[in-house]
């Protein structure tokens, strides 16, 4: 045997010895805090009730309330993981009753309706009614019910806390969730930020800190409390507008990078953002959606408003980033729009194909005489699209590639007339860029680069040339109906996607009454 392995062996009941030790200190200390726990409820109670109290008595009511109200919390498992590793202390009971701090908690919950959430989800009233009790020397009449009335106020406090937090922080609902084409990166609460609620020491500042602080937030927050009526919209209306994206303010998906594109759908536009402000701005054409004529208003909805259904041309809400572009694209024309229209055409036009400079492939390889096919009988799988550069071809002049699994990207398009209606939902779903050679600019600089895409974008006898960003730029494809613009001007957009209606549908238990809301 070693010298070493001889240390390490004669080490180790040392350190068991010490760790058994820290341990017992710990756990004394803490059961130490807590031994004179009728002593210190008596004393701030003046309930003579209390002055039998014990930590080890409290504990076993505790369990059996812990587990009777498992249903009703949002996160029993957490929630009960906690209480089990402090040996179930009562720790807002204890050091935030007498102090006001759990009062002044029920006041923070009473005023949700301020963020468009539902006040009595998070059990203000039935909070204040506990504190009462132990603040009336006579409201709590024996020792198993101040048991009870323990336990019960700190789960109902731990709940709401977190259930108030994660609101606020979060969001009420998990987007990735209610929506079938919602692919941005969302942060969701997790048992880290459950838990540093329920750790908090000053709960004033804990919660002041946890208000949404984003001036877009801030614009909505106020003018949902002015209860004021948009333009063309009743007042329900309005105030259903703000809270939806209110809820979408909330969620953690919003760009941390610097430099960044982002396209708004129901605004169909896109910016470049450069340190919080728009360096570019263009019009655009999205995919096509399911409310275009805006018949499905958040006004008229019902339950089967809460399943998503969107049109399969729809543009599909996500984050990536773009890698590089294509000048003079050839495209992939995908397999549906191949079945459902190319092939259409070509059956009734021999030479369709050709004037649009498409090429048709068999098992990989390229069919010399297209025009010889019976499109009408043919199979709808058998054959691949691919359209050659021109100026002819759907992507235009250029596009602008990143990874996703909706095959999309922002592209040029030859069809300009698009740009000058209102209404510009009209894609298969891919973006169609109102200047992409701005765009190109924007991303790649001035430079040796961006001439070579200007000239290769000029060419009659165009080929197809990939050319890769130096450096990769975030992209955010968002959906977002209210906004406050520049001079802090509310902005509403048609529902062009109905994904206000689906959301608000899947928040109607949270909502706060709008007369409420208003009456503040």
């Amino acid at each position: 045997m070693t010298i070493s392995a001889t240390i390490k062996r004669s080490a180790l009941p040392v350190f068991v010895f010490l760790f058994c030790v820290l341990t017992l200190t710990i756990q004394s200390c803490k059961k130490k805090s807590r031994s004179d726990l009728g002593a210190e409820l008596f004393k701030k109670t003046q309930n003579k009730v209390f002055k039998d109290a014990t930590p080890e008595g409290l504990a076993e009511v505790f369990k059996k309330v812990l587990a009777n109200d498992k249903a009703k919390l949002a996160n029993p498992k957490l929630i009960s993981s906690f209480y089990e590793g402090n040996d179930y202390d009562p720790v807002f009971v204890m050091d935030h009753i007498f102090n006001g701090d759990v009062d002044l908690t029920a006041s923070y919950f009473e005023k949700a309706n301020e963020h468009g959430l539902d006040p009595r989800m998070f059990k203000a009233d039935q909070i204040k009614q506990l504190v009462a009790k132990f603040k009336d020397k006579k409201a709590i009449k024996n020792l198993d019910e101040a048991y009870h009335d323990i336990a019960e106020l700190e789960i109902l406090t731990a709940n709401s806390l977190i259930n108030y937090s994660s609101a606020l922080e979060y969001g009420m609902i998990s987007p990735r969730k209610i929506y079938s084409r919602y692919f941005t990166a969302t942060k969701r609460p997790d048992s880290t930020s459950m838990l540093k609620t329920l750790r908090a020491t000053n709960l004033k500042a804990y919660l002041d800190s946890i208000q949404p602080k984003d001036p877009q937030y801030l614009i909505l927050q106020k003018a949902l409390l002015a209860g004021g009526t948009a333009q063309g919209m009743s007042k329900e209306e309005t105030q259903r507008y703000l809270v939806v994206n209110m809820e979408r303010l909330r969620w953690k998906n919003k760009p941390s990078q610097p430099e960044y594109v982002i396209v708004n759908i129901p605004d169909y536009r896109l910016d470049v953002m450069q340190n919080g402000k728009s360096i570019l701005n263009m019009k655009v054409v999205v995919g096509e959606g399911r409310n275009t004529d805006n018949a499905n208003t958040l006004v008229e909805y019902d339950d089967s408003d809460k399943i998503d259904r969107p049109f399969s041309r729809e543009t599909p809400q996500l984050n990536s980033m773009i890698h590089s572009v294509q000048v003079n694209p050839v495209w992939n024309i995908p397999q549906s729009i191949a079945s459902k229209e190319i092939m259409v055409e070509a059956a009734q036009d021999p030479y369709y194909l050709s004037n649009k400079g498409i090429d048709v492939y068999e098992n990989g390889k390229k069919v010399e005489d297209p025009e010889t096919i019976d499109w009408s009988k043919a199979s709808k799988d058998k054959y691949e699209f691919k359209q050659r550069p021109s100026d002819d071809n759907s992507l235009g002049k250029i596009k602008f590639l990143f990874n996703n699994n909706s095959s999309v990207y922002l592209h040029d398009t030859p069809a300009k007339s698009a740009f000058t209606k209102t209404m510009r939902a009209l894609s298969h779903g891919c973006v169609r860029l109102g200047d992409p050679q701005a765009l190109a600019k924007a991303v790649f600089g001035e430079g040796a680069t961006y001439d070579k895409i200007v000239k290769a974008m000029s060419e009659d006898n165009p080929e197809p040339t990939t050319i890769a960003l130096p450096k990769k730029m975030p992209v955010y494809i968002t959906y977002i109906t209210c906004w406050a613009d520049e001079n802090n001007t509310l902005q509403y957009r048609p529902d062009v996607y109905g994904l206000d209606v689906v959301l608000y549908a899947h928040l109607q238990k949270f909502l706060a009454n709008a007369e409420q809301v208003a009456s503040l």
